[in-house]
């Protein structure tokens, strides 16, 4: 006999868990177990619970979805999960694949990808929809970008100590002239300064400068 495949469902909308529960009742090896409201009611039914298959909101009251994968972990609780939320964000993805999630679906797509994704995570497989598997791709070329841009940094010439002053200001968000009066030098110098760090660093704006102040512990 073959093994049905138990799912709860977890979001604060009733009628979006009615539709997901009607279209896994139409497969003999799924079976709809229970659900849960709130993100401690999620927790609270795994304490007595089981399934073998989780499907989370991730905005949901009281606790939300990375609120209940913080949970999990921390109580060494092995589930495996479906993400369903209306937020595709890639940092958020990478989030929740780092707390435990085994897959990710946008709200708009789960009619069509609920079933197959179900399935795929049962047999130890990741599934992500294919918006977020090109939101991730973006991250991931964009992330590379920013790597090549530090190693790039890296081999740059060294800053003097003055220039180190003014990049630590510069990361404050201080306008020119008031890194100026609290060095004691003039707006013209402090911009003097502010070109030769773009030189050196091999950067374009503030933002590069502030990459490469933290990954080398300036500020």
């Amino acid at each position: 006999m073959i093994k049905e495949i138990k799912v709860h469902i977890a979001d604060d909308h009733k009628i979006l868990i009615d539709g997901i529960s009607a279209l896994i009742n139409t497969e003999e090896r799924i079976k709809f177990v229970g659900y849960s409201l709130t993100g401690k009611e999620v927790v609270k039914w795994f304490k007595e619970n089981r399934a073998d298959v989780l499907i989370l909101d991730i905005n949901m009251p009281e606790l939300d979805g990375i609120g209940v994968l913080k949970t999990f972990k921390n109580r060494n609780v092995k589930q495996k999960t479906i993400i369903l939320s209306g937020l595709s964000d890639p940092k958020i993805v990478q989030e929740m694949v780092a707390l435990g999630a085994d897959g990710f679906i946008e709200k708009g797509e789960a009619s069509e990808h609920i079933i197959e994704a179900i399935k795929a995570v049962h047999r130890g497989e990741k599934y992500y929809s294919e918006d977020i598997k090109s939101s991730l791709f973006d991250l991931y070329i964009n992330e590379s970008k920013t790597e090549e841009a530090i190693k790039s940094s890296a081999n740059s010439e060294p800053l003097t100590e003055r220039e180190i002053e003014v990049l630590k200001l510069i990361t404050q968000e201080l306008s020119t002239s008031q890194i100026g009066e609290k060095l004691g030098l003039t707006s013209k110098t402090i911009e003097t300064h502010r070109r030769n760090l773009y030189k050196k660093l091999k950067v374009k704006n503030v933002v590069g400068l502030a990459i490469y102040a933290v990954k080398n512990n300036i500020v």
